[in-house]
């Protein structure tokens, strides 16, 4: 049980240094505000594309998977998990 606290606080630790890190220097936070704005695109055009399912009968659930798959490869992340989707079924 002590070690799950040792672990926990390591955890914040390293979080708080990264963070400390990635603001300290101006290019860090812009690639944080770059990779929040490409989340949240990415989450619009998962949204999207389960709106039109109504109509296209193909979804694609938003979840971290996902969305990180969107988030760094875009429109051709769309892409490959419709084309997975598609070859799994």
């Amino acid at each position: 049980m002590n070690l799950k606290y040792v672990l926990w606080g390591l955890l914040i630790l390293s979080s708080l240094m990264l963070l400390f890190i990635l603001f300290r220097n101006r290019r860090g936070s812009r690639w944080l505000s770059v990779l929040g704005l490409n989340m949240v695109f990415a989450a619009f055009a998962l949204y999207m594309l389960n709106l039109l399912s109504t109509y296209t009968h193909f979804e694609i659930p938003i979840n971290t998977a996902t969305l990180g798959t969107v988030t760094v490869l875009g429109i051709p992340g769309i892409l490959l998990l419709v084309g997975l989707k598609l070859t799994l079924l």
